[in-house]
């Protein structure tokens, strides 16, 4: 499975972008999908988490209310909506494939089989 994540770039504190992962393969629409973040310096942390069938999400707290995930499974590709952004959200996002479709400890990025490159997200304050 090759994962390739796009959208991101500069936007302005109290912006939106959406951000996209397209993936190759049969795999997609049978696994669960996630988004991580990392920051300069700082650890890679979660921040959503989607089901293999959309029906189920997770959100960390930081986002949660103003961040959406989805997917479209009939065009392999996930997405990530991210609405009133802050300059803490600056970092490069990472799309990944879950081994499970089930949400099973979506927060642990150990869960993830597959990743793509990442999409630099920028926020002026």
């Amino acid at each position: 499975v090759q994962l390739q994540a796009y959208g991101g770039g500069l936007v302005q504190a109290g912006g939106s972008l959406r951000l996209s992962c397209a993936a190759s393969g049969r795999i997609f629409s049978d696994r669960a999908m996630g988004w991580f973040r990392q920051a300069p310096g700082k650890e890679r942390e979660f921040v959503a988490a989607i089901s293999r069938s959309g029906a189920a999400t997770r959100y960390a707290e930081s986002v949660m209310g103003r961040f959406t995930i989805s997917r479209d499974n009939a065009k392999n590709t996930a997405f990530l909506q991210m609405n009133n952004l802050k300059p803490e959200d600056a970092a490069i996002y990472y799309c990944a494939v879950h081994s499970m479709g089930l949400l099973l400890r979506p927060f642990n990025d150990g869960e993830y089989k597959f990743w793509g490159q990442g999409t630099l997200v920028t926020v002026s304050s």
